[in-house]
């Protein structure tokens, strides 16, 4: 069947014009454009229409943009003079994309049920179908044209239509409740069709511009614009999708852009960060981690912003909740030295500060943990807290001790991820405070030798119970050497007629070492 009648169900309902039969197959085409794309706008949004007569409608339009005559679907003259194309298709892929747009939610819990969203893959699959012609087919500059026409370029839609392109596939092309392999498909290839015929190389470039020139401008700023009204106080739960699509756009904007944007980006993170909702607060720390590492600190810190930052984050660190303190962690000592001079450097004597605070609480929070998840993050983030804190970590060595110890007696799983975090911790404590060691080289030694004993009799895969022997037998000679070889003649004393193979070739290892 060609395109004419392809277009036959699309005539019913449009007044005939002078000289046109409304039953002809060709009267569409005999229309300016922006009759036909008005025209299905108007059959979408029908009362009464099924899902199945929607798809047909979508799918017409595709081969319409597909076969159809690029000079009538393109230029300003001949049936479409005097009108604006570009403002008609930014109208006509705007109503597509309302068309597979979420259902919005009213109440205050920015949550509906899944099954609030079963049409919305199907539509947004067949919308991101007919979007991919139209592109595709506007991009082809290369196909010929009537000699007397001037067909426009691409380059007077990219600019309206690639915000709004670029929201619609990012909102679908994450794995969401409203979005299936087939939709996620079909608007990731949208998305690159977008950049490719922008002539960009990335999603980075589309959204930062090529090589910061005005003649390729990124869209970053027009699609902050459209998200702008869904990112407010009252509104930003209101459509699931908003806060997803603004974090991924975030992320893919790093130095020196997201510097220019800061005013319309860090509100929209902080809010998030600050709601009740355990997954919203990690999105939004998630948020503000990447505009931390990605602002200068003198732009982080005006208007006291980096301030503000420290207060909602420290707050953060009286959550029980281990996803949380996963992201906070991090991200507060990523912002410390924004708002700190570098401990090694801050002169003589050393005040307390952010960073004293932030570890205080920390060792704290997990003296006082039984959770073995929680205890886990708290341990993997402990080794980079005392690397960035340096020689100032004497301060708190006796909590830090108890902490280790505690640590190190109990098992959390197969993997001993919280061990050998904790073994990390505790090696580049010795690495650091070396003065400090010597009167705890009885507790540490003890603790250590433990360690060893009840990994010879645990059940755990060979692999990680070779990395936590190494590591243990690591600490041990770093601490030897810490007491210039005391560690050695206490060593001596040990009973080996009760001690297990491999605590006493770990024992040998430090004894002959040499210092």
């Amino acid at each position: 069947m060609d395109l004419s009648h392809m277009l036959q169900d699309l005539q019913l309902g449009m007044a005939p014009e002078e000289g046109h039969s409304p039953a002809g197959p060709d009267a569409l085409l005999s229309r300016p454009v922006a009759e036909v794309l008005l025209h299905v706008q108007e059959k979408l949004k029908a009362p009464g229409l099924t899902t199945e007569q929607s798809e047909a409608i979508l799918h017409i339009v595709e081969q319409l943009f597909r076969l159809g005559d690029r000079h009538w679907l393109f230029s300003e003259c001949c049936s479409n003079q005097s009108t604006d194309m570009t403002r008609e298709y930014v109208d006509f892929v705007s109503s597509l994309t309302l068309y597979a747009a979420l259902p919005l939610c009213e109440n205050d819990s920015g949550a509906l049920p899944d099954s609030s969203y079963e049409a919305i893959p199907a539509r947004a699959r067949a919308v991101s179908s007919v979007v991919l012609a139209l592109v595709q087919r506007h991009g082809n500059g290369g196909e010929a044209v009537s000699s007397h026409c001037q067909a426009t370029s691409w380059v007077f839609l990219t600019g309206p239509l690639a915000p709004i392109l670029c929201v619609f596939a990012v909102t679908h092309m994450q794995e969401q409740a409203w979005t299936s392999k087939g939709s996620r498909t079909a608007a990731s290839d949208l998305l690159a069709s977008v950049v490719q015929a922008g002539d960009w190389e990335t999603t980075s470039q589309l959204l930062c511009g090529k090589n910061n020139t005005e003649r390729q401008p990124g869209v970053l700023g027009s699609i902050l614009e459209i998200l702008q009204a869904d990112l407010k106080r009252d509104s930003w739960k209101r459509n699931q999708a908003t806060k997803h699509v603004f974090a991924w756009i975030l992320m893919q904007v790093g130095r020196p852009w997201l510097t220019d944007y800061l005013e319309k980006v860090f509100p929209p993170s902080l809010l998030m960060s600050d709601d009740y909702c355990t997954d919203n607060q990690v999105l939004g720390v998630r948020c503000l981690n990447h505009i931390v590492l990605n602002v200068p600190a003198a732009d982080l810190c005006h208007y006291n912003r980096a301030q503000v930052l420290y207060h909602a984050l420290f707050n953060h660190l009286y959550t029980s909740e281990p996803q949380l303190i996963e992201v906070v962690l991090p991200c507060l000592i990523d912002l410390l030295p924004m708002l700190e001079k570098d401990p090694a450097c801050t002169g003589l004597p050393r005040k307390p500060n952010r960073y004293d605070e932030v570890l205080r609480l920390t060792l704290i929070h997990m003296e006082m943990e039984h959770k073995l998840v929680l205890r886990s993050v708290y341990a993997k983030c402990l080794g980079h807290l005392i690397e960035k804190m340096g020689i100032v970590i004497v301060r708190h060595l006796k909590r830090l001790e108890r902490v280790i110890i505690g640590y190190l007696e109990i098992s959390d799983g197969p993997e001993e991820q919280t061990r050998l975090a904790i073994l990390d911790a505790l090696e580049k404590t010795l690495l650091i405070a070396w003065p400090r060691m010597e009167c705890r080289l009885s507790a540490l030694v003890q603790s250590l030798l433990r360690l060893l004993c009840d990994l010879s009799t645990e059940s755990l895969p060979p692999a990680v119970r070779e990395e936590l022997v190494t590591k243990a037998t690591h600490c041990l000679l770093l601490l030897d050497h810490c007491t210039q070889g005391k560690l050695k003649t206490l060593l001596k004393d040990v009973d080996s007629s009760h001690t297990s193979t491999s605590v006493l070739r770990c024992i040998e290892t430090v004894t002959m070492a040499q210092r």
